[in-house]
């Protein structure tokens, strides 16, 4: 396929209708990862120090303070306790987490925290419903930036999914795109709300069309949120999207990734789907709160063959 390479793409909405998912295809695909034996030892461990590099740690409660913002940033800064770093004989701190992803109205504090070492994500336009007024969507995104903010998670509306609005919905998005002045956007589609697997491939292609740098599943809130399903099919378009226009989106997985043995699947399927170039920050993400305790816990029982007590593992 022709590749066309430009910074901007016109919605192409033969392409977006002539999209097709095989179902039964998807999961005999996802379903193979599942039934393979996972990597072990030294492999193991270089393929969470990798996770530990590309995730979002992140915090998204209605009870978030200064005081638990001030823990996340301390543990992005330090994702993997002095001792077991020692003992695999890495630089301590040379292991950090993706970025930090908070509300807005922690985004100061925590750039401040953070002195720049690690991006700042802010969830923005409506979180998680989406559903406020486009201009107040608009709006947020440009606090946030203004407030220190380098990467902007969006929500989409996902009506227009359901609707087959496509005009709409790449409207929405570039319209966000152009507000975020340069700044790194991501592109929610809230899978477990948009009713099939063609939906989630087509607001995967029309968010990509409009300008989106990361396509993301969910916010975390929704009923089904990332799984080797919905993320088989957004990586196939990601592919689709580089092979047609040369340009590269990165991939967010969010929501429901807690255990070492879930994110080893996803690296997995990265790696074996797009390659060794999206295995990196600048093309995919983790959104995740409670995996890196799990991270760890596994890399302390590689280094003294025994699992850590849960006050050893304190996400600070």
């Amino acid at each position: 396929m022709l590749k066309i390479k430009q910074k901007n793409f016109q919605l192409n909405e033969d392409w977006i209708n002539n999209v097709k998912v095989n179902l039964s295809a998807v999961e005999r695909r996802t379903s193979s990862l599942t039934k393979r034996r996972t990597v072990k030892k030294e492999y193991q461990v270089a393929w969470l120090l990798k996770a530990i590099n590309l995730l979002d740690l992140t915090t998204l409660s209605g009870d978030d303070t200064f005081g638990k913002v001030e823990k996340l940033c301390h543990k992005a800064l330090n994702p993997v306790s002095e001792i077991v770093i020692s003992k695999l004989n890495i630089p301590y701190k040379s292991v950090k987490v993706g970025a930090v992803c908070v509300y807005h109205d922690l985004v100061s504090h925590a750039k401040e925290l953070l002195s720049g070492k690690i991006p700042v994500a802010a969830v923005s336009t409506g979180f998680p419903a989406g559903l406020s007024s486009y201009q107040t969507r608009k709006k947020e995104i440009v606090n946030s930036i203004n407030k220190g903010a380098d990467e902007i998670d969006i929500v989409i509306n996902r009506s227009f999914v359901i609707r087959n609005e496509w005009k709409k919905l790449y409207d929405e998005v570039k319209s966000f795109k152009e507000c975020s002045k340069g700044k790194k956007i991501k592109a929610i589609l809230g899978v477990g709300d948009i009713g099939t697997l063609r939906n989630v491939a087509k607001a995967s292609l029309v968010a990509m069309m409009a300008g989106a740098d990361f396509i993301k599943t969910s916010t975390g809130k929704e009923k089904t949120n990332a799984n080797l399903n919905n993320s088989l099919v957004m990586l196939r378009m990601i592919r689709e999207f580089y092979e047609y226009t040369g340009k590269k989106v990165g991939f967010k997985p969010a929501g429901g990734i807690s255990t070492s043995k879930d994110v080893l699947s996803y690296l997995i399927l990265i790696n074996e789907e797009l390659g060794s170039d999206w295995l990196k920050p600048e093309l995919f993400r983790i959104g995740a709160s409670s995996l890196l305790m799990d991270i760890e816990r596994q890399l302390y029982h590689y280094v003294f063959g025994r699992y850590a007590t849960n006050d050893k593992m304190a996400i600070a």
